[in-house]
């Protein structure tokens, strides 16, 4: 049966892939445009990183929200709704929630304090050389992680419509994905980057209000029938509208669950490639601006995933999604393609519409994660360890744009083996990774007078390393159907997010070490601080 479905939907694209590809094509070539307009204004280093800070409220709030839902917003959660119902539905709770904890807790302190990266906060009040290396090194795995789940969804996502099945075609797909989002930060740097993440935000929103406007008609605007037909449809009956159909079978998937809303609420708040866009506006008066529009926009954004995700559950049907894609990452443009009609022309528009929204998702994100990964290289790293604040701008500009070749081609490797895994699962381990080795440092540098060098070291590298050793051996890596590695079994750690146990011991690190360093405290250069990230006074 699924192979039927999965056969109509591969005809159907056959038939109009020209107009799809032509859609595709034009997306990437007014993007490169743009790309391309704001690389010819790029001339300082402050353009490069943080856009000349000349973006309003309204403009950032747009290029946040366009930073933020990421192919996992998009592909990953309609796939998991689709697949798992309402505990699917956790991970947009999880993502929104996360936000509005980021804006309490960092957003304008971080704004208010720092130049271009995370690194210039740390450093403030702390040895320069050791914090700035492991905010870079941190900075730069996190932003590795999340970019796999981009690329993996890109590779999906393109196969389905140009009917590539042979994963040396998919690994091809990949590095296409990986090269454009080079050209997009190595020309247009934060300028550029930001405009993508502008136009893209706007298509998706319209994209998903669009298709969220026509699963509703087609169950006459009432949300019970849409959920009553998602939940016959699932096989699974009641169950699929109830907690614990993914996280509730065993022990070990409620521990899993716990584990997952922790790495969510908890690690927006420390993602590099959110935090720099809080540096890309002239006041604080207009990163708060920015945070309110973004908050607007998203909100309504995950509230239509339910559209979405039980709309794929309801018209689409879990074989069809999983034959397509066992993570269920296609559930979004199968449920267009659906909605359009299978062998019509109007399925095959709306399917390369809503996917050339989902592939200006992953391009939009992508730049925006490599640029914080390449900034963090050559102004904490490059500029400030390895040539000790000798570096001009120029050179450092152009350190940058190396890192960004180099972070590129480890994306695409790394891309490349991650295809068949859930997007919304992988950037969940993003967010471990974050607020295991970022969030702790930051909060404590922040809020905390006792706070030393050697407390940050051990918080960063002890978050970091305990997050990447525990999903290395998680059944996200091997031992699984669905594993990264499918054919080896080496994992010993049972939680597929090791946010549970990673998280606390990046904060009890960043504690202990501090309070067993002989070093003693600025608190002179604290208060300062204190004064700087509260009330803006002397920020850049």
């Amino acid at each position: 049966m699924s192979n039927t479905l999965q056969l109509a939907a591969e005809s159907a694209t056959t038939e109009h892939r020209p107009l799809i590809i032509t859609l595709f094509a034009l997306f990437v070539v007014a993007t490169l445009g743009i790309t391309v307009w704001a690389g010819r204004q790029t001339k300082s280093a402050s353009d490069f990183y943080a856009g000349g800070r000349q973006f309003t409220g309204f403009q950032n709030g747009l290029a946040i929200s366009g930073d933020y839902m990421s192919a996992a917003s998009f592909l990953g959660i309609a796939g998991a709704i689709a697949l798992f119902g309402y505990d699917g539905f956790l991970y947009s709770i999880g993502f929104l929630v996360a936000w509005l904890v980021a804006l309490l807790l960092v957003a304008e302190p971080l704004r208010n304090s720092g130049r271009y990266t995370m690194g210039d906060v740390l450093a403030y009040r702390m040895r320069q050389r050791p914090v700035r290396t492991a905010a870079g090194t941190s900075t730069i795995v996190v932003s590795i992680f999340y970019l796999l789940a981009q690329m993996a969804g890109a590779g999906v996502l393109v196969s389905l419509l140009l009917g590539i099945t042979s994963d040396a075609g998919k690994v091809a797909i990949v590095a296409l994905v990986g090269l454009l989002m080079i050209v997009y930060v190595t020309i247009g740097g934060m300028k550029g980057t930001t405009w993508v993440q502008m136009v893209k935000a706007v298509l998706l929103i319209a994209g998903t209000l669009l298709i969220t406007f026509l699963v509703l008609l087609k169950f006459n605007f009432n949300i019970s029938d849409l959920l009553g037909t998602a939940a016959e449809k699932s096989g699974k009956g009641s169950a699929f509208l109830e907690p614990g159909l993914k996280y509730g079978v065993t022990e070990t998937s409620k521990l899993d669950f716990i584990s997952l809303g922790i790495a969510l609420v908890l690690g927006t708040a420390g993602l590099p490639h959110i935090l720099i866009r809080f540096y890309t506006v002239p006041t604080a008066k207009a990163a708060r601006k920015s945070v309110i529009w973004a908050i607007g926009i998203i909100g309504g954004f995950y509230l239509m995933t339910i559209a979405l995700g039980f709309g794929a559950a309801a018209l689409v049907g879990p074989e069809e999604i999983t034959a397509s894609n066992k993570a269920g990452n296609t559930a979004a443009p199968l449920l267009a393609l659906h909605i359009g009609g299978v062998d019509s022309a109007g399925g095959a528009i709306l399917l390369a519409v809503i996917s050339a929204v989902a592939f200006a998702t992953i391009l939009a994100v992508v730049a925006g994660l490599t640029l914080a990964s390449s900034s963090s290289f050559a102004h904490d790293i490059y500029a400030n360890v390895i040539r000790k604040g000798q570096a001009t701008e120029k050179e450092e500009v152009r350190a940058a744009r190396w890192a960004t070749v180099a972070i590129g081609v480890v994306s695409i490797g790394l891309g490349a083996l991650a295809r068949d895994l859930n997007v919304a699962g992988l950037v969940a381990l993003a967010f471990a990774v974050a607020a295991s080795a970022n969030l702790p440092t930051i909060l404590y540098s922040l809020f905390w007078k006792r706070f030393t060098t050697q407390g940050a070291l051990w918080s960063i590298y002890g978050g970091l390393t305990a997050s990447v050793v525990l999903v290395l051996f998680s059944p996200v890596v091997s031992g699984k159907p669905t594993s990264m590695f499918k054919n080896l079994d080496f994992y010993w750690f049972p939680l597929e997010n090791p946010g549970l146990v990673s998280i606390p011991l990046g904060f009890l690190l960043g504690w202990v070490g501090s309070l067993l360093s002989k070093e003693e405290p600025d608190k002179g250069k604290y208060a300062e601080l204190e004064v700087k990230s509260l009330t803006g006074t002397g920020a850049h």
